[in-house]
C-alpha cells in the first residue's frame, strides 16, 4: 500500500527575510551541539521524528552518522526546556552560500509550547551566520528547507510565520509505513 506525500520546498534569499518568533516563558535554551555524537544525534532524531514517519536514517551505521557530522559547518542546535532536550535543527551547508536545514523539529511532549518558532527563529539565524563560525565557508545567500504532508500539522505555518516563500511543490507516491515511534513498541497519535 502506498501514500500521496506532498513535498514543500521553502526559501529565503536575504536576512531580512527572517522574521522571529517570540521566545517561550520559563527556561528554555538552545545550545550547539558542538561535539558531533552519533548517540546523541541519533536519539534526536528519533524522538523527533518517530511519530512524524521520519525513518531514512533509521539504519545508518555509526559511521553513517559520524560522516554526516563530520562535515565542516554541518551543525545541530538542541533546545532545552529546564535541562531537557525538547528538539533540534540541523544544519548542513552546501555550494555557493547555500545553508539547508536538513531537520527541525520537537519532541512531541514539548510540542504546542512555542518552542518550536523560537528554535526555528534561531536555527534560521545561525544558517545566516554560519561562515562567521566556519572560515573558509562563503557568506549564506540562500537558506532553504524543506516540509512534507507527513510533519506536524503546525510546520508549514511556523515556516511561513518565519519568513520563508514557497518555491516548489511535489507529490509523490510513498510506501505507507507504520511510524516507528521513538523506539519499538512506543505511543504514536
Amino acid at each position: 500500500m502506498s501514500i500521496a506525500v506532498t513535498t514543500w520546498s521553502l526559501e529565503q534569499v536575504s536576512p531580512a527575510e527572517q522574521l522571529p518568533a517570540t521566545a517561550p516563558d520559563g527556561d528554555v535554551r538552545i545550545v550547539r551541539a558542538e561535539v558531533p555524537s552519533p548517540e546523541f544525534s541519533r536519539y534526536l532524531y528519533a524522538a523527533v521524528g518517530g511519530d512524524i514517519r521520519w525513518t531514512d536514517r533509521l539504519g545508518w551505521t555509526y559511521a553513517q552518522w559520524q560522516e554526516d557530522l563530520d562535515r565542516p559547518g554541518a551543525e545541530t542546535w538542541v533546545a532545552y526546556d529546564r535541562g531537557t532536550p525538547a528538539g533540534y535543527v540541523q544544519l548542513e551547508p552546501q555550494d555557493d552560500g547555500v545553508v539547508e536545514i536538513v531537520y527541525f523539529g520537537l519532541i512531541p511532549a514539548f510540542r504546542g509550547r512555542r518552542i518550536g518558532g523560537h528554535l526555528l527563529s534561531h536555527g534560521v539565524a545561525r544558517a545566516w551566520d554560519l561562515a562567521d563560525r566556519w572560515p573558509g565557508r562563503a557568506q549564506t545567500k540562500r537558506v532553504w528547507l524543506h516540509t512534507c504532508s507527513k510533519d506536524g500539522e503546525h510546520a508549514m505555518d511556523n515556516y511561513l510565520r518565519r519568513g520563508f516563500k514557497l518555491f516548489d511543490t511535489k507529490v509523490e507516491e510513498e510506501p505507507d509505513v507504520t511510524a516507528p515511534g521513538p523506539w519499538p513498541g512506543a505511543h504514536s497519535d
